[in-house]
């Protein structure tokens, strides 16, 4: 199997360098490109992100120059798992509104950006507003920090004049009540949703995942919403704006922090998690103080801010930080209770 993310690309198209020095080739795809999309009115550029899974793959890889690896239409998967070193999130400009993925409550969307790739954009003017965008970022942060495959996420800032012309009534609120800054997942083309009935995950892998959904509080991995893609070969965690259910009231957040979580027992996964003590060892290791600290950080303090639940981002982020930090220090108990629930499984 070819890696197309191990071949030199071209600065204008992103093709392997050896289809330029093939201008036949090379000018035959340009002109089926050209032809075919200059009707509409949008730039080759946009055509590839935009339909990459619809006309590019199949016509050009199949039907004309049935190349044994894919076209590397998508940014180097490699760079949105690099677990070693906590890196600032990228901000990108949305460019164009595609279309809804109506899936529960928050309505994400795919959108185009200015760097040139397609994001699910999660909005913080939907559902749960600025919390589900807070918990998005560390859940999936933590995620990265962990090991875990978890698609780039990006500040995405909408602009006032964006979705004007949108014809929907309730898009068009959403976007209204969505400018400024926003969380994008960089989206995986052709990826498919985990279907539990129809793959087994290796058992350890499935350990640190219900691990880490404990660790979290994350009611959302279950049978009716996996929250997981396949994409080449490879599971993918998505979607954990449903976790950190403390800071919604901020109620006994102390208490929280060192209680087990009982809504684990709903997770898709929990009858493959063989493994959770020794997932419990491994993972403590990877998280220190210091960078909790670093991923709290992250946060914008305008998310803070529009909650109106404390007075100051410093104060928020210093409640982050220990609860991340109490809860890793009596993981036991959370791992103990997810234990617990495994057993009356079976």
């Amino acid at each position: 199997m070819y890696d197309s993310a191990s071949f030199p690309k071209s600065q204008t198209w992103g093709y392997p360098n050896f289809l330029n020095a093939t201008p036949y080739i090379a000018g035959g795809i340009y002109q089926f490109i050209s032809r075919s999309i200059y009707p509409f009115n949008i730039t080759p550029k946009t055509y590839i992100h935009v339909y990459r899974e619809a006309y590019i793959p199949s016509i050009i890889t199949d039907g004309i120059l049935n190349l044994p690896f894919p076209l590397p239409l998508h940014s180097d998967p490699r760079k949105m798992t690099d677990q070693t070193i906590l890196h600032p999130l990228r901000t990108v400009q949305v460019m164009r509104y595609i279309m809804p993925l109506r899936e529960g409550g928050s309505l994400p969307a795919l959108a185009d950006a200015d760097d040139g790739f397609c994001y699910v954009l999660k909005f913080k003017g939907a559902g749960q507003r600025e919390k589900a965008l807070i918990a998005e970022l560390l859940g999936g942060e933590i995620a990265r920090l962990l090991g875990f495959k978890v698609p780039e996420l990006v500040f995405a800032t909408l602009d006032e004049a964006f979705g004007r012309s949108e014809g929907d009534e309730e898009i068009q609120d959403l976007l209204k009540g969505s400018q400024g800054l926003n969380l994008g997942l960089h989206f995986l083309s052709k990826a498919l949703t985990f279907d539990p009935g129809a793959s087994q995950v290796d058992p350890m892998l499935a350990s640190k995942i219900v691990w880490l959904d404990a660790f979290i509080t994350n009611v959302d991995r279950t049978y009716r919403n996996t929250n997981m893609l396949l994409w080449n070969r490879e599971l993918w965690l998505i979607d954990h704006g449903a976790s950190f259910l403390f800071h919604h009231t901020w109620d006994n957040w102390e208490k929280q922090a060192q209680s087990p979580f009982p809504l684990i027992k709903d997770h898709v996964l929990l009858p493959q998690a063989h493994y959770l003590g020794d997932a419990d060892r491994e993972l403590k290791q990877l998280l220190s103080e210091e960078k909790i600290d670093q991923l709290v950080g992250l946060i914008p303090d305008e998310w803070i801010l529009a909650s109106r639940d404390v007075e100051t981002p410093a104060e928020a982020k210093s409640v982050y930080s220990a609860f991340l930090k109490s809860r890793l220090n009596h993981s036991e108990v959370f791992v103990n209770g997810a234990e617990d629930a495994r057993k009356a499984l079976i």
